[in-house]
């Protein structure tokens, strides 16, 4: 990671400053995760014939 992509600032405003950054990125990566997630099971779910609920754990 480069400096140019972090501001070099003085004194105490840096910290917070990237807490509130990396807050903001998981919150972003807890949306499109879960997102994601949802997209998978309704693939799993439309794949699946009724009655094969079981098999879900299952591989190959």
């Amino acid at each position: 990671m480069s400096e140019e992509t972090v501001p070099q600032q003085g004194g105490t405003g840096q910290p917070k400053g990237l807490l509130q950054q990396m807050e903001e990125l998981m919150a972003a990566l807890n949306a499109d995760l879960s997102a994601l997630d949802a997209d998978l099971q309704a693939a799993g779910d439309a794949g699946r014939g009724p009655g094969e609920e079981g098999d879900r754990g299952r591989s190959g």
